[in-house]
């Protein structure tokens, strides 16, 4: 094999610091902003004139974030786990039972995924109105469990299809129960895409807009989507605290991706490969 040239290595790091720089570059100007003391825009220069936590704290405190903030956690928990739980015994069932309408039941999972969430705003807005659960969490955890399902089924069935049968046939052989070689044999061979699965129902769950701003119009039960809507005016934007609110709502995604990261690479890469 040829060495690279020195000219090619100088071309390979320009691209690669031109490509971070556009990429990061958004992050650090919401950081730079969320930081500003201006009484202007606060959108009309790169360095911040004072550095202040003056838009966090009204964020927090006058803008009801931590409310909101609080309000998302118990929706995105609710979520990810129920999900990921009905998921996984999903998953199981189509890679391991054979029954009628197998394939049937896998295509449609598929379309399901590529239905527009848009079209379907106004039939669960009516349907959440028949069931008396508009303007409640447990309501919205609904949606976005049923929402979160069919990516989280065909995600995991891969997870669950990678693992040989013989080693639950050989934990049948064992003495085993069907529910004790789950817990102790399949369970941990899907952790890495158990966990790959919650982090994009995490996502999904915890920065989502339409439906929580259709299905949810008290301000005690607002999510942080929702809540990012406050800092829009008429004729004026708040900029500061709406960079200062983006930064709050972007931190718990950030931590999650980079606790999972390990876990999140290896989960993907064994479902893709069987």
């Amino acid at each position: 094999m040829r060495r690279s040239s020195p000219l090619a290595k100088l071309g390979k790091g320009v691209a690669v610091t031109a490509l971070l720089a556009f990429t990061l570059f958004p992050v650090y100007f919401m950081l730079s902003t969320a930081f500003n003391e201006r009484a202007g825009s606060g959108t009309d220069s790169l360095l911040p004139k004072h550095w202040t936590f003056e838009h966090f704290t009204h964020a927090m405190g006058d803008g009801h974030f931590g409310t909101y903030m609080v309000n998302s956690a118990i929706v995105t928990v609710a979520t990810v786990v129920i999900s990921c739980a009905l998921a996984l015994l999903g998953a199981v069932a189509m890679a391991r039972f054979q029954f009628k309408l197998r394939t049937t039941m896998l295509v449609m999972i598929l379309i399901v995924q590529m239905v527009p969430a848009e079209a379907l705003v106004i039939p669960l807005f009516l349907q959440m109105k028949d069931l008396r659960m508009l303007n409640s969490l447990a309501g919205l955890s609904l949606v976005y469990i049923a929402f979160s399902l069919p990516f989280a089924i065909w995600n995991l069935r891969g997870f669950v299809a990678a693992v040989p049968v013989e080693l639950e046939e050989a934990a049948y052989l064992d003495g085993c129960s069907w529910w004790q070689m789950f817990r102790r044999v399949l369970f941990p061979l899907v952790i890495p895409g158990l966990i790959a699965t919650s982090a994009f129902s995490f996502v999904m769950a915890w920065e989502e807009f339409l439906f929580a701003v259709t299905f949810l119009n008290s301000d005690a039960r607002m999510t942080v989507g929702a809540g990012l809507r406050q800092y829009f005016g008429q004729n004026v934007n708040d900029w500061g605290g709406l960079m200062a609110a983006s930064t709050l709502v972007t931190i718990p995604v950030v931590v999650i991706f980079v606790l999972a990261q390990r876990r999140l690479g290896a989960g993907l890469v064994s479902g893709a490969v069987k």
